[in-house]
């Protein structure tokens, strides 16, 4: 049986690998689809966006618990739900990062969501959100099984080496941000 403590350190990775994965989907739609050229897509300085660490332990705390230690026919069968519960979660997460951000830094980094014609102050946007909803199902139903596999065969030692180093450089990242922001 796995302690507090090391479920914790789990869910840090999880959070710290869809931030990462976040920022990587980010930069590929900017340089890749979008054209625009290369632009840093995070908040923070490192290669990740919180948000989406964020979004996905939502998920993994909401959504996941339908379908994990489901036979593959009701996975199936819930996968429409899933779906609008990640297009739900990640919309309303978005929305209170976008105010968030913009109490922070004096903006956000997508009010590129004017350019949608389904949008809300450019905050939020109908096209993202269904791009959010089939990321989630991606995500709950190949991805976080993945993951758990993953860090269920970290042994203690391996565990704990890998999250201080992560947590001590996302922690530096996240304060040297806040120090910057606030002055």
């Amino acid at each position: 049986m796995e302690n507090k403590l090391d479920i914790f350190k789990k869910y840090f990775l999880y959070f710290i690998a869809y931030s990462v994965i976040g920022w990587i989907y980010e930069v590929f739609l900017e340089v890749a689809v979008y054209r625009w050229g290369y632009s840093d897509r995070g908040v923070l300085f490192g290669p990740y966006c919180p948000v989406y660490g964020i979004g996905a332990l939502i998920f993994i705390f909401t959504v996941y618990r339908l379908i994990k230690n489901k036979d593959i026919k009701k996975r199936i069968f819930l996968l429409p739900l899933v779906f609008l519960l990640c297009a739900l979660i990640a919309t309303l997460t978005e929305l209170i990062a976008s105010y968030i951000c913009e109490l922070l830094t004096g903006t956000w980094q997508w009010q590129s969501y004017a350019r949608y014609k389904y949008n809300f102050q450019a905050r939020i946007a109908l096209s993202p959100s269904v791009r959010f909803g089939i990321g989630g199902v991606i995500f709950l139903y190949v991805l976080q099984p993945f993951f758990e596999k993953t860090t269920g065969r970290l042994n203690k030692k391996q565990l704990d080496i890998i999250f201080y180093i992560i947590g001590i450089v996302f922690f530096a990242d996240l304060i040297t941000f806040l120090m910057i922001s606030v002055l």
